[in-house]
């Protein structure tokens, strides 16, 4: 059975201090080189490359010195917040400036021109049905004076897309010559459009292979003479929605990527004159949310058939043909799309009230925003008369007309580039964040003379504060080693075995215990050197 020998051994106050201390002054250093204390605010201040900081904090007392110093400092911070905050709130208003400026080429794409002839039913064209279909649109009595008889109101059911082509005015009979850049051209070089006029043409148009000049200037773009044919306008017999006073044509010119919008865009042009347009392309380029509020177009968005850009016309055709198909479950001639086009009545019952309302409301009920990239075409006009008296008696033999004629219904229409060059203006960010990072920085260096280092500098002396207090913190928060109060020692009987207990002790090298342990513990020894021995039992 083994037997286990407890001995207590309990030495005087002084020794277990001495002891304490010691044991405290060997781990503070071990630990001291694994964690550096944090530098003190003074300390940091003096290092530090923050102006006027080290004159603040010092040691020892607050000066006046150091009071004039730290008003100093808190006012060039005050200064400093209040530029900073300036500049944050003009970059997060984003302004921007437009930027114009001119550039010269060697050749330019001509614009698409479309003409249309404000009359929009010739009154030959008109038959008697379309008469009588159109007398809520045109106000004009029948042909025959006796009336319609009972057995025309069998007439066949209205194609309001073929009285519009077949009524119009065809180009083949106004155009009377025709001039490109020298180049003679005819009715072929134009194409069929359908706006609110009816009937119209575009020239160039095409915009997979559009027309160049080589050089500005009258006689290097298009002129044409057009006879207006006033003896084909409808007669007035009470005014409708149709009715017009004018006499004339109307004229877009526009890009081939968007469609003609005449009746709003275009200018009229009046018999008897020869009209000059000197024109200059104007390119411009505006800016997405949140500097500008322009659309980009979509790669493979198609507003209308036929146009693969977004353009501001082509939104505002989509959008009323929406609004008409809606109230009216049907579209306008000039509308694109499949649906089913709309009956003389439905015109005047529904669609043209409709599509007056869509345009007084585009803004609320059709949005339309500026595309990102937008060509157009400045225009200066002027003009003179024609005929003179010479070539009036020239023209009225040539198409066998008389000259009273030939002033009332003919036109000359000259468009050409004022020069071969284009304005390009491009809206810019006028405050950017290169420009809000450059003011904040000239404003910290010039108020405080601090920098990016600084920053730095003062989160890494913060860190080193966090860090110094958080391992105060886990330290202290450390469970104690449970050390044997009053210093028991406990020995094994095997490893006194043939020696007895004082035999053992006394056996110690001094130092150790050999002069603080006695064999009787009933006597009280001192040892000046090594403590006073108070028990030792057994």
């Amino acid at each position: 059975m083994p037997i286990e020998i407890v001995c207590k051994i309990k030495f005087a106050e002084e020794d277990e201090k001495q002891k304490e201390k010691e044991e405290g002054d060997k781990e503070s250093l071990i630990e001291e080189p694994a964690r550096p204390r944090s530098r003190d605010l003074a300390a940091f201040a003096s290092a530090s490359t923050l102006h006027g900081l080290g004159h603040i904090c010092r040691s020892g007392r607050l000066g006046v010195r150091q009071t004039l110093w730290a008003f100093a400092f808190l006012a060039s911070l005050a200064f400093f917040l209040y530029q900073a905050a300036k500049s944050a709130l003009l970059y997060l208003e984003h302004p921007h400036v437009m930027a114009l400026d001119e550039e010269a080429i060697r050749e330019m794409v001509f614009p698409a021109i479309t003409i249309c002839n404000i009359n929009r039913y010739r009154h030959s064209a008109l038959t008697d049905a379309d008469i009588f279909h159109l007398a809520n649109m045109t106000g004009l009595p029948p042909k025959d004076r006796d009336g319609h008889k009972a057995t025309d109101l069998l007439y066949p059911d209205p194609d309001m897309a073929d009285i519009v082509n077949r009524t119009g005015h065809q180009l083949d009979d106004m155009l009377k010559s025709c001039n490109f850049s020298g180049e003679n051209c005819s009715s072929r070089d134009f194409t069929v459009v359908y706006t609110r006029y009816g009937k119209c043409y575009t020239f160039n148009g095409d915009r997979r292979n559009p027309r160049v000049t080589r050089q500005g200037g009258m006689g290097n773009g298009l002129e044409i003479m057009l006879d207006i044919q006033q003896e084909e306008y409808l007669p007035i017999w009470r005014e409708t929605n149709e009715t017009s006073f004018e006499a004339g044509i109307r004229v877009q010119i526009h890009s081939q990527d968007e469609p003609p919008y005449i009746h709003q865009l275009g200018f009229g042009v009046s018999p008897g004159f020869q009209t000059f347009v000197s024109c200059q392309e104007q390119r411009l380029t505006y800016l997405p949310q949140p500097w500008g509020n322009c659309r980009a177009s979509v790669q493979g968005e198609q507003m209308l058939p036929g146009y693969d850009t977004y353009s501001i016309a082509a939104c505002r055709l989509q959008c009323e043909k929406e609004a008409v198909v809606q109230s009216c479950h049907c579209r306008m001639v000039h509308m694109p799309g499949n649906e089913s086009i709309c009956s003389p009545n439905v015109y005047i019952e529904c669609a043209d009230h409709t599509l007056d309302a869509a345009v007084e409301d585009s803004q609320e009920r059709c949005s339309c925003p500026t595309p990102c990239n937008l060509t157009r075409y400045g225009k200066e006009i002027s003009m003179v008369r024609i005929p003179n008296k010479g070539s009036a008696r020239y023209l009225a033999r040539k198409y066998n007309k008389n000259e009273t004629y030939i002033r009332e219904n003919f036109l000359v229409l000259d468009i050409f580039f004022e020069a071969l060059n284009y304005e390009a203006i491009e809206q810019k960010k006028a405050y950017d964040l290169a420009g809000l990072l450059g003011d904040i920085g000239g404003q910290m260096g010039l108020f405080i003379g601090a920098s990016i280092l600084t920053i730095l500098e003062i989160l890494d002396y913060v860190y080193e504060v966090i860090r110094d207090r958080v391992s105060r913190v886990l330290r202290r928060s450390k469970p104690p080693l449970k050390k044997p109060s009053g210093s028991i020692a406990t020995l094994g009987l095997e490893e006194l075995k043939d020696q007895s207990p004082c035999e053992t002790l006394g056996r110690h090298v001094e130092g150790a215990y050999n002069t603080g342990i006695l064999p009787n513990h009933h006597h009280r020894h001192h040892y000046p050197h090594q403590g006073v021995f108070e028990d030792f039992a057994c």
